[in-house]
């Protein structure tokens, strides 16, 4: 499975690790997913992964 949030669809980015004498080395930065349950309208339950700030969102809406 992709290192996608469900959700919102962020995914990884890509960046450097740049040292003290400003040597750069490719790396990339994952987002914090987590999975969750959750509750269909029709009473089955599934499990997707969600980013941690997509859920601190969705928990302070209610949803």
């Amino acid at each position: 499975m992709a290192r996608k949030c469900s959700v919102t669809g962020k995914g990884p980015m890509s960046g450097y690790n740049v040292s003290h004498a400003h040597n750069k080395t490719k790396r990339r930065f994952l987002p914090n997913l987590r999975t969750v349950r959750i509750t269909l309208e029709d009473g089955t339950r599934k499990k997707i992964k969600v980013a941690a700030s997509t859920l601190r969102t969705m928990k302070k809406q209610g949803a």
